[in-house]
């Protein structure tokens, strides 16, 4: 039922949303307060696994990037399901195993829906997800999406933690490894995101592969163009039909002389 291609593939989405969880959790519960080296271990923790794994899987490690590409008609639906499943058992998993580790538990962090928080996560993911789009489009190296991917992530967060309690998560999967999974919040707030990051860039910067996506999502006119109209071509036919029928008279005539 499943090949081994399959099993490398969720196992890709699986690892590399844990090991992204785990390092910011790392990082953000020993430099309370200061998110730019959160930004910055988060960034190096996506292009490591991105470089490693995205020949892969693609490299998404979060929900929102996946829903993100899924609304742009770049991902299957089946596909994208396996992959947030994948993405969010990583997540929970890195929660519980550096729970483990430093023999502690995990607080609950974020509480309570805050319009603040939410826009704040939106446009942090938008910026992620609009260098992310760059880099499928662009098809860069693999070096290249990989520390394109880091640094887009490290600006995405950077911008959120302004006010987004100083987390600046932008991932649904790391919401929940962290404990801050707060529905109206870091989990519905980088998923607007992530849909209007990708879709923006496809639609307004993404040149000829802009306009095949937008044939294949049905936006293109050129699927609306007819073809020739027969009812044409049988009335030129009907047209040069006269002229063979008098040229036959006049060599009639002729022969008769």
């Amino acid at each position: 039922m499943f090949g081994r291609q399959k099993v490398s593939t969720i196992l890709a989405e699986f690892l590399g949303t844990g090991i992204l969880t785990f390092l910011i959790l790392s990082v953000q519960r020993s430099t309370i307060g200061v998110p730019f080296f959160v930004a910055a271990a988060a960034g190096l923790a996506l292009a490591v696994t991105t470089y490693i794994l995205h020949e892969t899987s693609g490299a998404h490690f979060n929900p929102a990037i996946t829903i993100g590409l899924w609304s742009a008609r770049r991902i299957s639906t089946m596909r994208g399901v396996v992959y947030i499943a994948a993405q969010l058992l990583g997540g929970l998993l890195a929660g519980v195993l550096y729970a483990y580790f430093s023999n502690s538990h995990l607080q609950s962090v974020g509480g309570h829906y805050a319009s603040r928080i939410l826009v704040a996560e939106a446009v942090g993911t938008a910026v992620f997800s609009f260098g992310i789009a760059s880099t499928i489009f662009k098809k860069y190296s693999v070096e290249g999406v990989a520390a394109f991917s880091g640094i887009a992530y490290m600006i995405g967060i950077l911008t959120a933690s302004a006010g987004s309690a100083a987390l600046g998560l932008l991932n649904p999967a790391v919401a929940l490894g962290v404990h801050a999974w707060v529905w109206t919040t870091y989990v519905l707030g980088p998923v607007i995101g992530g849909i209007i990051g990708i879709n923006l860039y496809i639609l307004l910067f993404s040149g000829t592969e802009g306009s095949e996506a937008r044939a294949t999502a049905g936006l293109s006119l050129s699927s609306f163009k007819l073809p020739k109209s027969s009812s044409a071509s049988s009335a030129s036919s009907s047209i040069k039909a006269p002229a063979k029928k008098t040229s036959k008279k006049k060599t009639a005539a002729k022969r008769k002389r």
